[in-house]
């Protein structure tokens, strides 16, 4: 079973608090199963006597999800859910019609040493995992409040104001992400207290290979005195 951490109100200092999640599922999706492996799931529970919880099958999904990413930094997938089903789905890549960024349609990721983590977004043609599930559901007269988000990073800023604005109730993360200026914490915070559902870190094994999912930026150029 995973487990899953009941977030601090600052996402910059790690809570310790783990919570064994009560919920357990009546069948495997296939999605899960082709995330996981053939039949083992992250957590080595084997499919043919064990069963995921809700948490842990939905963040498996957004792993099978993730692998239609077309970006050159992290790759992101993310789900919805409401009344406990799937309503959308969404992976980091260039909009519709344009150059991939793997093709380098992108001028912020080509450009990896100009940008730290988490900087020059308002520059950068790719659309984040999470805004795609929320365009995908709009684009197709779903609606979104009260659901809940499932991601394989934590949001950045730009994604937790558009789930909060959209009405999302609760966002469920894998891999932690911190903003590289400190300074703005309090203002992430502001934004992560507004979900009603809390932002929580699901605590399950990646099946996939780090160094594709999260490639190693160069360091940043040094500001010309």
């Amino acid at each position: 079973m995973c487990n899953y951490v009941e977030q601090e109100a600052s996402h910059f200092i790690p809570s310790t608090t783990f919570y064994p999640s009560p919920l357990s599922l009546n069948a495997l999706s296939w999605l899960a199963v082709a995330a996981a492996g053939s039949t083992l799931i992250a957590t080595g529970v084997d499919v043919t006597d064990g069963r995921l919880d809700f948490r842990e099958y939905y963040m498996n999904v957004t792993f099978a999800v993730r692998k239609r990413a077309n970006c050159k930094g992290y790759k992101v997938g993310a789900v919805l859910v409401a009344d406990n089903r799937i309503i959308s789905t969404g992976y980091n890549g260039v909009p519709e019609g344009m150059t991939n960024c793997l093709d380098g349609g992108c001028d912020r990721c080509n450009q990896p040493e100009r940008f730290q983590s988490g900087m020059g977004y308002d520059v950068c043609i790719c659309v984040h995992a999470e805004e795609n599930a929320l365009l995908s559901a709009a684009r197709f007269g779903i609606r979104v409040g009260n659901s809940e988000m499932y991601t394989t990073v934590r949001p950045c800023f730009s994604c937790m104001k558009e789930m909060h604005q959209a009405g999302i109730m609760a966002v469920y993360f894998h891999r932690e992400w911190i903003h590289p200026d400190p300074g703005l914490q309090s203002q992430y915070r502001a934004l992560e207290n507004r979900f009603p559902g809390g932002v929580k870190r699901v605590d399950i094994a990646d099946p996939d290979d780090p160094d594709w999912v999260y490639p190693k930026k160069p360091a940043p150029l040094a500001k010309s005195p």
